[in-house]
């Protein structure tokens, strides 16, 4: 059961790290786009000038949506317990199934931790909102592939 929490806390530091990054790139991003402003503020008017700053007001608009999205994210990564395992598939579980291992978290896809490959999905992917509230033993078809539920830590 140890070595199960520490696999379930390396990938959630992996999910967070990931948010991270591109939360890092979206301030970035927004930074520059309000130095540009400043810029555009400097310059002489005109029809040029006022397009200019649309498109800027546009793009920081763009960024602030991304970094609401990313902050949700950010969130539901903290709501994850690696020491809960239930008897379904929920938010933060580990999931064994005849073909992959997915951590239900958010998805950045394959990481791989000490040789072995996990599969990060979210709950309302395509393959999250299948494995949802499943049970060991639980099957279902996903790709025209059958897949069995093996194991839910």
């Amino acid at each position: 059961m140890m070595e199960v929490k520490r696999i379930k806390e390396n990938l959630l530091q992996h999910c967070k790290k990931h948010v991270e990054n591109r939360m890092g790139k979206i301030k970035q991003t927004i930074a520059d786009i309000e130095e540009s402003l400043q810029e555009e503020s400097k310059n002489t008017s005109g029809d040029k000038h006022e397009t200019g700053r649309a498109m800027l007001q546009i793009d920081r608009e763009n960024s602030g949506k991304q970094l609401m999205e990313i902050e949700k994210l950010a969130n539901l990564l903290n709501r994850i317990d690696v020491n809960e395992a239930g008897e379904y598939v929920r938010l933060g579980s580990l999931v064994t199934t005849d073909k992959n291992i997915f951590f239900i978290s958010i998805s950045i896809g394959a990481v791989h931790i000490d040789g072995r490959e996990y599969l990060c999905v979210a709950l309302n992917s395509p393959i999250g909102s299948q494995l949802a509230g499943k049970m060991v033993g639980d099957s279902f078809i996903f790709n025209n592939q059958n897949i069995t539920v093996k194991q839910i830590n």
